[in-house]
């Protein structure tokens, strides 16, 4: 009998069962990719160095693919995203290759970034790995024109403290001592 290599693969393999019977409609798949697209510019807004680099990338088109989900985006006249017109080719593709989205999700956790498989312009590659690793959601900002800056700094600082508290769980590290690490030696007691 074959021992399962992680204990997710059940939720894993009925999340394949899942993906591939049920597919959302087109008018659904599209309007979920647009709102991805307005949340995504929404965040480039927030990084004009970001924007600027994607000015340079004007009217290219990267696909995005993960299991069985597609997404073309082209960069605009405006160093934004667009979906990128229906027929395009892509000049890179980027493919996740982990199938778990529990992986995905532990590897998220841990800091890490999913292994992807690159085929495409190499140029616009490093555009597209440079946007991943510099730009960032302020969620405390866009919190605060909500609620006001007390509250979302506190909510913020809470939601902060899960994701550490939900790092070393996954992870599995020891929590950051308050002093930091010492540099003396250390005694034991028997």
């Amino acid at each position: 009998m074959a021992t399962p290599s992680s204990p997710f693969s059940f939720l894993d393999d009925l999340f394949n069962r899942i993906g591939e019977r049920l597919q959302p409609p087109a008018w659904a798949v599209h309007e979920i990719q647009h709102r991805a697209v307005l949340f995504l510019n929404h965040v480039l807004q927030q990084e004009p160095e970001a924007q600027q680099r994607l000015l340079r990338q004007q009217g290219r088109v990267v696909r995005f693919q993960w299991r069985f989900v597609t997404m073309e985006m082209v960069a605009t006249p405006a160093g934004l995203l667009d979906l990128a017109p229906a027929g395009s080719v892509p000049e890179l593709t980027l493919t996740v290759t982990d199938e778990s989205p529990f992986e995905l999700a532990r590897a998220t956790l841990r800091g890490g970034k999913p292994s992807v498989q690159i085929i495409g312009d190499v140029q616009l590659a490093a555009e597209v790995n440079w946007l991943v690793d510099h730009v960032r959601w302020d969620v405390e900002d866009d919190l605060a024109r909500l609620v006001g800056d007390v509250p979302a700094h506190t909510i913020a600082n809470g939601a902060r403290r899960v994701v550490d508290a939900l790092r070393q769980f996954v992870g599995g590290r020891k929590p950051p001592q308050a002093g930091g690490p010492s540099t003396g030696s250390a005694s034991t007691a028997e």
